[in-house]
Order: C-alpha cells, then sequence, then structure tokens
C-alpha cells in the first residue's frame, strides 16, 4: 500500500543542515528519507508508549488476584513464623 507523501518545511541551523546531509549520503539516502525515517520512529515510539500507558491503567483499574486472606483475628496478623 502507497502512502501519500506530504512535504513539509523546517528551519535548521546552516551547520546541522550541512552535518544532516553528509550523514544521509553516508548513509546512502536522501536528506529527506533520513528526516522522514527519524520522525516515524518518533512518532511510532509515542504511539507505542501511549498504548503501554493505556494497558498499564486498565491493568491497575482491574487489579490482581495476588491470593490473599484477611486474618481472622490481631494475633494471626501479627504472627512471624510464617514469614520464616
Amino acid at each position: 500500500m502507497t502512502m501519500k507523501a506530504t512535504n513539509i518545511t523546517i528551519k535548521v541551523d546552516a551547520k546541522l543542515a550541512r552535518e544532516a546531509r553528509v550523514l544521509a549520503a553516508r548513509r546512502g539516502t536522501s536528506l529527506s528519507r533520513l528526516v522522514a525515517e527519524q520522525l516515524a520512529m518518533l512518532v511510532g515510539g509515542d504511539q507505542a508508549y501511549g498504548a503501554a500507558k493505556r494497558r498499564a491503567l486498565r491493568r491497575l483499574t482491574h487489579g490482581y488476584d495476588l491470593g490473599w486472606e484477611r486474618p481472622t483475628t490481631r494475633d494471626e496478623l501479627h504472627e512471624r513464623e510464617v514469614l520464616r
């Protein structure tokens, strides 16, 4: 599936632009492709973080059954032999 491309214009420091062109050339790609790939990684990472956050919050609201049962007496609560 081919996605429609959109042109964007950005302003960067001249020295940064020159170094970015050299980097793109060393990688055998265009500056445009290099920037597009980095933006895709940035957006993808942000989306993955958002999805993970939503999953974690759902788990927190649902909770987990840890198999704990409330002690019936105060003495049972403070029984230390179980912990040894």
